[in-house]
């Protein structure tokens, strides 16, 4: 009897340890998966410590990959989408499940990149044009709740800082989601500002910018974008706010930096002409050139016969198999013959009736009736 009351003390000593220390364990993978985050707080920590902060722009699941395994600290999934992805002029024609949709991908891409070591990026969903404008501000805040639950964004971007967006911006914090705001240039506001303009360049338009960001900041704002405004103007707002501004064409005095992922790799870029790209944005690859490349060598050996080749056609029969295969085609050579035969003139046909517009073509593209 003492020896069982002996073994089930130890058996339960061992049993108590055992749990404690898988609690440690849980505990300590929370920890660091939460300190691997980044986050507001991170980086309004950042900013404190003097250290710039990072963000560039992703649409997809590889571009996501691509910048969480470069560290950037924050991925934006923006309607600029609309034009680098999608060909529109503007940022305006986006809808919100196209946004949702990218943000989708984005995600996977960071989560795929989370296996490796580094720190998790931040991912904030840039709310398009038409989702958050109402005076009823319930719209936005059930929009933004969109993007959180059926997207995984850890934050949403919002454009304007009237009174009106930041009542929205409130809106949408007190019910839980984090949210960055961008005044400058908004080019969702294209329409009503003239076209893609610098602001801020007069001394009344530049202290109306640093009562919006205010006003942004005090509504919860974690951040504050700052787009295409004078570079003292942006560092001045900065050195105001307690939150993090992160600038693109503002200068060097912002608490960070973003570009477009598009823009700064070079992506659109063609040896024989070079599509637009922002005065602001550095060049950091050439990436459409390398990409036109490699599709004109693809063309060439296709058309020459080089490839594939018998380097890329890596699967084949065995001897046995191959000869039984050449058996059963000689079996129905001549129905298969018979068969191309007639379908070589249907097409031929085909394509006489083309040449002739018989199925419609320009103003006196027919030949004329004799």
């Amino acid at each position: 009897m003492k020896f069982w009351n002996r073994f089930s003390q130890r058996l339960h000593s061992s049993l108590l340890l055992q749990r404690q220390q898988q609690q440690q364990r849980g505990s300590s993978a929370a920890q660091s998966c939460f300190s691997s985050k980044a986050s507001a707080l991170s980086l309004t920590s950042k900013k404190r410590r003097g250290q710039k902060i990072t963000m560039v722009t992703a649409y997809d699941y590889p571009s996501g990959v691509h910048v969480a395994r470069a560290g950037i600290d924050i991925v934006l999934v923006g309607d600029s989408a609309a034009m680098v992805e999608m060909g529109f002029e503007t940022t305006q024609p986006v809808t919100l499940d196209q946004m949702l949709h990218h943000c989708q991908n984005v995600k996977r891409g960071l989560q795929h990149a989370a296996d490796g070591p580094g720190t998790t990026p931040m991912l904030i969903g840039d709310m398009p044009f038409g989702s958050y404008e109402y005076e009823d501000t319930d719209v936005a805040l059930r929009n933004a709740y969109r993007f959180v639950k059926e997207a995984g964004v850890d934050a949403v971007k919002i454009e304007g800082g009237s009174p009106s967006r930041a009542r929205t911006v409130e809106k949408i914090v007190g019910g839980g989601v984090a949210v960055m705001g961008h005044v400058g240039l908004t080019p969702q506001a294209i329409s009503v500002i003239g076209g893609f303009r610098a602001q801020g360049r007069t001394a009344s338009r530049a202290r109306e910018l640093l009562d919006e960001a205010l006003r942004l900041q005090d509504a919860g704002a974690f951040c504050v974008v700052l787009e295409c405004v004078p570079a003292n103007v942006a560092a001045a707002i900065t050195e105001t706010l307690e939150v993090p501004t992160i600038g693109i064409g503002a200068g060097g005095g912002t608490s960070g930096q973003v570009l477009v992922f598009h823009d700064m790799l070079g992506m659109l870029s063609h040896p024989h002409h070079e599509a637009f790209v922002p005065k602001f944005c550095k060049r950091y690859a050439h990436i459409g050139h390398v990409i036109q490349d490699g599709l004109q060598e693809f063309k060439e050996d296709v058309e020459s016969g080089v490839f594939p080749g018998e380097e890329y056609s890596p699967y084949v029969m065995n001897d046995k198999e191959r000869v039984a295969f050449e058996q059963l085609l000689e079996t129905d050579e001549r129905e298969r013959e018979q068969h191309h035969e007639d379908i070589a003139k249907k097409l031929t046909a085909a394509d006489e009736y083309e040449q002739l517009h018989l199925y419609g073509g320009p103003p006196g593209g027919d030949e004329k009736k004799k």
